[in-house]
């Protein structure tokens, strides 16, 4: 294996819930009746993220609402709520470590915005940082966000790597389908939400080794 590609926020550190009442508190501030529990919440992740989840939602209700600005309240919500709730998840300390010593190259390979992504890394640091990752991609990198393959491969043509002696860790379906468009090796690292969602042929872990993800390769 020459190349991890971490793919999510939520692949290095579970904010499936905050994600959620940082919407919830969005939709209150642009007096929006509207309030996602947890169930409702999950049947939402398989489409897209962003402005692009609010639309569908208000045109699926019948309601005229400006999406973008819901979006960047809950895009700030989320960005504070980072500072003070984030930590790595089971393994990913680890996982980074081994990669480096084995001389693999590392890649965080998301469509969510620069600025959620600049949020976590200051989070998270200095248990998991930014100068970890040899290839960074974001939204403003791809013209289309998963599970377009775009972030995988331009991730891939950046790291001079083949897609088969890489291996990509997803949480959502459809980043999953994002890296197998790709030609990626996955294995699929459910968060809080997306515990029993269907990932099709990628392998399950709710722990990162390094050993389990080369194996996957042999």
């Amino acid at each position: 294996m020459t190349a991890i590609l971490f793919g999510s926020i939520s692949t290095l550190s579970d904010s499936s819930e905050l994600q959620r009442s940082s919407f919830n508190e969005a939709f209150e501030q642009h007096g929006l009746g509207w309030r996602w529990d947890r169930d409702e919440y999950r049947t939402l992740l398989d489409s897209n993220g962003g402005a692009e989840r609010v639309a569908a939602y208000a045109e699926q209700r019948g309601e005229d609402v400006d999406a973008k600005a819901v979006h960047a309240t809950k895009s700030e919500l989320f960005q504070k709520g980072l500072a003070g709730t984030s930590s790595p998840r089971a393994g990913v300390v680890d996982t980074i470590k081994a990669a480096k010593d084995a001389g693999a190259k590392l890649a965080f390979v998301t469509t969510t915005a620069k600025a959620n992504v600049d949020a976590l890394f200051d989070a998270l640091a200095p248990a998991v940082q930014r100068s970890d990752f040899d290839v960074v991609v974001t939204a403003e990198d791809v013209d289309d966000k998963k599970p377009a393959p775009d972030a995988y491969t331009r991730a891939l043509e950046q790291l001079g790597e083949d897609a088969g002696s890489a291996v990509a860790i997803e949480d959502n379906p459809g980043g999953v389908k994002s890296a197998q468009a790709a030609g990626l090796t996955v294995v699929a690292f459910p968060n809080d939400n997306t515990a029993e969602a269907d990932f099709g042929s990628a392998e399950k872990t709710d722990r990162l080794d390094y050993s389990t993800l080369t194996a996957g390769l042999a």
